[in-house]
């Protein structure tokens, strides 16, 4: 099984997309700083995620999450989070 991720950066008030096989660890190396975007960004917070039953869909997803059309589809998908704890930043203005 392989995941697409979304993790929130506080510091920075930026999203980072990504895809693993594990989704356990690689949380923990985001929030260790073991990640080169999140290292000088922490703290971060999961967001959300997706599982693929394979690698190739996990990337797909992971580029179509972040196209124009992807940020569209989670701000819509979070819109209860995003009101209540982040601000919008998904969109390029």
């Amino acid at each position: 099984m392989h995941f697409t991720y979304v993790v929130h950066s506080e510091a920075a008030n930026r999203f980072y997309t990504g895809y693993t096989a594990d989704l356990r660890k690689r949380l923990g190396e985001h929030q260790r700083g073991r990640v080169r975007w999140t290292a000088s960004r922490l703290p971060i917070r999961w967001v959300y995620y997706e599982a693929c039953l394979n690698q190739e869909d996990a990337l797909r997803r992971e580029r179509f999450l972040k196209s124009g059309k992807g940020k569209r589809y989670l701000r819509n998908r979070l819109a209860a989070h995003f009101r209540s704890s982040i601000p919008n930043k998904l969109e390029r203005h």
